[in-house]
C-alpha cells in the first residue's frame, strides 16, 4: 500500500513538476522569517477587564497597544508601501547580541512586575488608602555578556558575600570596596528556592559591578485588595501609568472619567514619574479608531503623538503627562 501511494505522489511530482516548484517557491517567500517586527497599527484594552475592585465609573480607562507581526518577506515589502506599517530591527529589542527571544520575553514579564506594583502602590498612596510594603527584591532582568557570573535572568538577588541586597545604594556601595576581578559569592532565589551563584567583579562604565541590571519588585499588602488579570502573552512597562489612574478612580468617590473614553501609554516608577515609550504614533492611531476622547501621554513622547495627530486631523485631545498627578488634575478640571 505504501508504495502505491510513494508511486503517485512520485508520478504526480513528475507529471507537475513546474507547479510543485512554484508552490514551494511561493511558501518559502510567504514564510521564511526575516529579523524585523511590523508594525501594523494599534489598539486598546478596556482596563475593567484587568482589574479586580469595584468601580462606579461611566466610562472607561485603556491601554494603548502597537500591533505587531513578526515579518516576512511580503510584510516587509508591504512596510515600505504603506505609509501606517513601519518595520523595526528584532536587534533593537535585545541589549546585546547574546540575548535570546527567551530572555527578552522573561525580562518584559519582569518589567511588567514592576510596573503593576508601582501602578497600585501610588494609587493607593494617593488615595490615602493603607499600603503596606512588606519587601523590596531585585530582580535580574539582564546579565551583561562581558560579566563572568552564572546568575540567570528572572533571579531575585538575596546577599552578595553575606551582605543583603536589599537596598540599591548600599549594594553598589559594598561593591565599590572590592577589587575588579573579585570573585563574590551570590545567593540568589531561582523557582522559589535559594541557590548559591558567583560573579566576577567588573569595571563598566568606570563602576564596578558583578554586570547584573536590576528592577525593583515589592511585596506589599493594600486595602481594599485587588487583583490583576493581565494574559500570558501581555508583558512590558507602558501600561503601569494607565493601570495606576484606573486604579485611583475605583480608590476615590468621584467619577473621573465623566462618561469619556480614556485612553493612554507610559511607563510609571515608584515616585510616579510618567516615562517614556515606543510606538505612540501606532497607540494613537488605535485610540482614534477605538473612538476615545483623550488621550494621555508622556511629555517625552508628546511631540510626536501631535505630530500625528495633525498629520492626520485626528479629533482628540492628546494632553501631556509627567507624573500621574497631572492626569488626576486633567481630568478634575475637564
Amino acid at each position: 500500500m505504501f508504495n502505491k501511494i510513494y508511486v503517485s505522489i512520485k508520478n504526480f511530482i513528475k507529471d507537475n513538476y513546474k507547479e510543485v516548484i512554484i508552490f514551494l517557491v511561493l511558501l518559502f517567500i510567504v514564510t521564511f522569517p526575516l529579523p524585523y517586527y511590523i508594525y501594523v497599527g494599534g489598539g486598546t484594552i478596556d482596563l475593567e477587564k484587568r482589574i479586580d475592585l469595584e468601580s462606579n465609573e461611566k466610562g472607561s480607562y485603556n491601554l494603548a497597544y502597537v500591533k505587531q507581526i513578526n515579518a516576512t518577506i511580503p510584510t516587509y515589502l508591504l512596510s515600505l508601501l504603506f505609509d501606517k506599517w513601519e518595520s523595526d530591527e528584532v536587534s533593537s529589542y535585545k541589549v546585546d547580541d547574546s540575548e535570546s527571544l527567551s530572555d527578552i520575553d522573561k525580562r518584559e514579564k519582569l518589567y511588567l512586575e514592576e510596573a503593576n506594583a508601582n501602578a497600585i502602590i501610588n494609587a493607593y498612596t494617593l488615595a490615602g488608602k493603607s499600603v503596606n510594603i512588606k519587601s523590596d527584591d531585585y530582580k535580574v532582568i539582564y546579565v551583561n555578556s562581558e560579566s563572568d557570573t552564572d546568575i540567570k535572568i528572572g533571579d531575585t538577588l538575596v546577599s552578595v558575600n553575606g551582605h543583603s541586597v536589599s537596598n540599591n545604594s548600599e549594594y553598589h556601595e559594598y561593591l565599590e570596596t572590592l577589587e575588579v576581578g573579585e570573585k563574590v559569592d551570590v545567593k540568589v532565589l531561582r523557582n522559589d528556592k535559594e541557590v548559591d551563584c558567583y560573579a566576577k567583579l567588573i569595571n563598566y562604565n568606570n563602576e564596578k559591578v558583578i554586570g547584573l541590571y536590576l528592577v525593583n519588585v515589592y511585596d506589599y499588602e493594600v486595602d481594599p485588595e485587588i487583583n490583576l488579570k493581565f494574559k500570558w502573552n501581555e508583558s512590558g512597562p507602558s501600561g503601569g501609568f494607565m493601570l495606576s489612574l484606573a486604579i485611583y478612580d475605583r480608590l476615590i468617590p468621584e467619577d473621573l472619567t465623566k462618561g469619556r473614553k480614556i485612553v493612554g501609554t507610559g511607563t510609571i516608577d515608584s515616585e510616579g514619574n510618567v516615562g517614556e515609550i515606543g510606538g505612540v504614533k501606532y497607540k494613537l492611531m488605535g485610540a482614534v479608531k477605538n473612538k476615545a476622547d483623550i488621550f494621555f501621554v508622556p511629555k517625552d513622547n508628546y511631540d510626536e503623538a501631535m505630530k500625528t495627530k495633525n498629520k492626520y486631523k485626528y479629533n482628540i485631545d492628546v494632553v501631556k503627562v509627567e507624573k500621574l498627578e497631572d492626569a488626576i488634575n486633567y481630568l478634575k478640571e475637564h
